[in-house]
């Protein structure tokens, strides 16, 4: 046989990727991964008796759309990584904008706050506990998205993996907010960011080994 039947033969039974399976793909594990971080704050933490209530206070808002706003970035790099061609991440320079924007209301909250409340106010009543709570239930995330990545064609393997860290540890902070009664932009500025970041160091970290193909 000579190349060109080769050719023809190989491709013979190929079948056109729909143009947003790569989304699709990560959509699902993120689905997965989500309902199963949701169940698991059901059973472990419990939601909040007065969420109807706090869903009306801005300090909810504040909370959910800073983490959401990080996971929205994380996830579009992770698609962008899914794919085998170079792909620059300009746009990573996008996770800036919450965590100043952040910084900022917790400047502001601070200069309405006596100073001997401040402490109190950056520690909250669950520092020692928060970082390691988004931790784990990223975890169900985390998988979900490297089962997604497992169809498909990453070649930075460990900014894949970061990438997915990253958004598994945002996703799961966000979904911790069903839970988390904390009120301080301060706490939330440190406590969950660093559970996010050591959600996409771990990513990081294991992304060569686990990513593999």
């Amino acid at each position: 046989m000579d190349s060109d039947a080769l050719i023809r033969s190989l491709a013979a039974d190929l079948r056109p990727v729909p143009r947003n399976a790569v989304g699709l793909r990560i959509a699902a594990g993120l689905g997965v991964g989500g309902a199963a971080t949701v169940a698991l704050i059901g059973w472990w933490l419990g939601f909040r008796p007065d969420f109807d209530v706090a869903m009306r206070g801005y300090t909810f808002w504040m909370k959910w759309i800073y983490t959401a706003s990080l996971g929205t970035v994380a996830v579009s790099a992770a698609i962008q990584l899914a794919r085998p061609e170079p792909v620059p991440l300009r746009g990573l320079w996008l996770l800036g904008l919450p965590v100043l924007l952040l910084a900022a209301i917790g400047l502001v909250e601070m200069a309405r706050t006596p100073s001997d409340q401040w402490f109190a106010m950056w520690l909250g009543r669950s520092w020692k506990q928060c970082p390691w709570i988004v931790l784990r239930l990223s975890i169900p995330i985390f998988i979900g998205l490297l089962w997604a990545y497992r169809r498909l064609a990453p070649t930075r393997l460990r900014a894949a993996g970061a990438a997915a860290g990253l958004a598994a540890g945002a996703c799961a902070a966000t979904l911790y907010c069903l839970h988390c009664p904390e009120t301080s932009a301060m706490f939330v500025l440190t406590w969950y960011s660093l559970g996010i970041a050591a959600m996409a160091a771990i990513g990081a970290l294991v992304g060569p080994r686990l990513l593999r193909w």
